[in-house]
């Protein structure tokens, strides 16, 4: 147990020199983290402020994987929304307010793309922040898949993906008459099948295998259970150099990893905003469209308002602002993501999402974050590595690829059988919130917005206590 103190007491001060030194320290606070107590109350607190608390102490929230943390200029902007619907009903759709920095509810998701665009190496055109994750999948899939039974009909996805993409895929074959018993191609590691990491070559024999008959391919840009980042640009080529239109699922990806949508030639993506994003649960998504594939080339004519823009699932906002108010049955969309908008978005949605993307624009962007993000997740899969309950007792096993050029902010830890339960309790106690994904894993996420070196220190040392309790309890 000496040896493990002395280790501990090196890593803090290495922790406390990292983070003495980290450029972007000036993001922390500008988050709400909860303080321990509020982590254990059972009772809605009269504030979140923690200086209100008589316990100040930060719990280490390392879940920003699941949900993030609550910017505080969150509930200023919040504020300035609804007071701006308190004192102007209506005409906040469309008169701007002296001293507001908010847009006129009108222009408000073309400020939302404008902050996003970047984040996901786009143009603002074809960005749209729009309905949630799973909704804008059916709405790609509805304008971009057209089986044909005799030809290219099938989907290509993983096989352990996200349950809601199994759903979205299944169900859209079954709109076509179609089965996914054979129509969806699973792709599975024959390599590592326990832990389901897919290198790259598996991905591209299966789609080299199933061209001839594939349709559309959507796979996550970065694994929700292992925390694998695929390789974006490498697959994406490859399926479209034999005509497969290819989605990705970004919900793990985005906010998290430099993505160069655009450059990578993507087809379409979709997102969700409230891991790494900090948009708060269940806010608004947002999808990509390459401008190739959302472009509209014709004029809306009286005659044939329907040509000159690829067919899609429509809604009143999708349509040409300079004709949305007219009130004219006819469709003719704005030109790029935006186009494929179905009613007005939530303003409640749109205004959390974008204060937190104020805070990435402070931080100089995605790059600047996974500069300091790959250094966090190597010292905390360091400090792992060199636990006596990964070399000695064999508690735990790391499943998430070593390579920081093939993982995100995620390390996913296989706890042994029948420890996850009483890890996740321990943890708990000990103010420290990180996420499970049953029977055996946690997912331990440092976010570069807000999390420190020395929240990696203090959840080791708390993860070493919850092994050994739960080892000891389950003898």
């Amino acid at each position: 147990m000496a040896s493990v103190s002395s280790a501990l007491a090196d890593a803090r001060e290495s922790a406390r020199q990292l983070d003495r030194d980290d450029e972007l320290a000036f993001t922390r606070p500008e988050f709400n983290i909860p303080t321990k107590s509020q982590i254990a109350s059972t009772r809605l607190p009269e504030s979140s402020n923690n200086e209100a608390s008589n316990d100040t102490t930060k719990s280490v929230y390392l879940c920003g994987n699941s949900l993030g943390l609550q910017p505080k200029r969150t509930q200023t902007r919040l504020n300035q929304y609804l007071s701006t619907w308190a004192t102007q009903g209506v005409q906040g759709h469309f008169k701007p307010l002296q001293d507001s920095p908010l847009p006129t509810w009108l222009d408000a998701d073309e400020r939302a793309a404008e902050l996003i665009a970047p984040v996901v190496g786009a143009s603002v055109e074809e960005v749209a922040v729009m309905q949630t994750l799973t909704a804008n999948l059916h709405l790609l899939m509805s304008a971009f898949y057209r089986p044909d039974i005799n030809g290219r009909h099938k989907i290509i996805l993983e096989n352990k993906a996200f349950p809601s993409d199994h759903f979205a895929v299944e169900t859209q074959l079954r709109h076509h008459n179609l089965s996914p018993s054979t129509s969806m191609v699973l792709l599975s590691s024959s390599t590592a099948q326990q832990d389901n990491i897919l290198t790259t070559s598996e991905i591209l024999s299966a789609i080299e295998e199933h061209a001839s008959t594939t349709a559309l391919l959507l796979l996550p840009g970065i694994q929700y259970y292992t925390g694998q980042l695929l390789d974006i640009p490498t697959i994406t080529a490859f399926a479209r150099q034999r005509g497969i239109f290819v989605i990705w699922d970004l919900a793990h990806a985005v906010g998290n990893v430099p993505l160069q949508l655009h450059d990578w030639d993507v087809d379409a993506a979709a997102w969700c905003s409230y891991k790494y994003l900090n948009a708060g649960p269940g806010s608004i998504g947002g999808m990509f469209v390459h401008n190739r594939n959302s472009a509209v080339t014709k004029l809306i004519t009286d005659e044939k308002p329907e040509e000159g823009y690829s067919n899609r699932l429509a809604g009143w906002w999708g349509n040409d602002k300079k004709t949305r108010f007219g009130m004219a049955n006819k469709f003719h969309p704005v030109k790029g993501a935006a186009g494929f908008q179905l009613s007005n978005p939530s303003i409640l949605d749109i205004t959390s999402l974008s204060a937190s993307l104020e805070i990435f624009a402070l931080a100089g962007g995605v790059g600047k974050l996974r500069e300091k993000s790959v250094k966090l997740t190597n010292f905390l899969e360091g400090l792992l590595l060199a636990m006596p309950e990964f070399t000695e007792e064999k508690l735990f096993r790391v499943i998430t690829p070593s390579d920081s050029k093939q993982r995100g902010a995620q390390l996913s830890l296989m706890l042994r059988e029948g420890l996850l339960e009483q890890v996740i309790h321990e943890l708990e106690k000990r103010g420290v919130i990180v996420d499970e994904r049953r029977p055996d894993v946690i997912r331990v996420a440092p976010a570069p917005l807000y999390n420190t070196f020395g929240d990696c220190v203090e959840f080791v040392e708390a993860f070493g206590e919850a092994l050994r309790a739960a080892a000891s309890a389950a003898k």
